[in-house]
């Protein structure tokens, strides 16, 4: 009978934990969109303000973020996807030696500019990168090379050269990310 009993008792603490199971198995994206029309995306919602917006996996995740806010700001999403390859090989969590942060790499300046307040968040990120890089397209005539030269150095350091910077790693960042450019428009649905 004792025995019997403490079968049931851990039946009982069991039971709840395997029922929370699927739910914790699933993944999923939530939104709400803010007095000022922002959109905010999360996988974990603290407000009930948040709705359900999307059940997948991480990639998915990234994918359908990356196409929204590349619409969003009338980028193409290879583009934005080769930013955050070159940035951060998509880990939302990475810190630069010189304090950039998340997915688009986002230097706190660059951060507060743009309105993110958790560049590790990475709806917030890829928010914040892609607005940031369309200012960039649009500061220098849409000239794709001097954007993303801006993106890496700073404008003020596009303007006084009058160009690409004589900086080693300005140049390859422009380099690489124009081949993970090519790379991505070609295969649109990987990582």
């Amino acid at each position: 009978m004792l025995m019997f009993n403490l079968f049931i008792r851990i039946i009982l603490l069991l039971l709840p934990m395997t029922l929370l199971l699927p739910l914790m198995a699933s993944a999923g994206i939530y939104r709400y969109v803010d007095q000022q029309g922002r959109i905010h995306f999360t996988n974990v919602p603290t407000t009930n303000k948040f709705l359900l917006y999307r059940n997948e996996g991480e990639p998915q995740q990234l994918e359908t973020l990356i196409t929204h806010f590349a619409q969003k700001f009338r980028l193409d999403r290879s583009l934005v996807k080769a930013v955050i390859k070159a940035e951060s090989d998509f880990d939302p969590r990475v810190v630069s030696s010189r304090g950039a942060q998340g997915l688009m790499q986002l230097m706190p300046e660059t951060a507060r500019e743009v309105g993110v307040t958790n560049p590790f968040d990475p709806s917030e990120s890829i928010y914040g990168g892609s607005l940031y890089l369309r200012k960039m397209l649009d500061s220098f005539d849409q000239n794709l090379d001097y954007a993303l030269a801006a993106y890496n150095a700073g404008p003020g350091a596009v303007r006084k050269y009058g160009g690409i910077p004589p900086y080693e790693e300005t140049q390859n960042y422009v380099r690489k990310v124009k081949q993970y450019y090519d790379f991505y428009s070609q295969s649109k649905d990987v990582f």
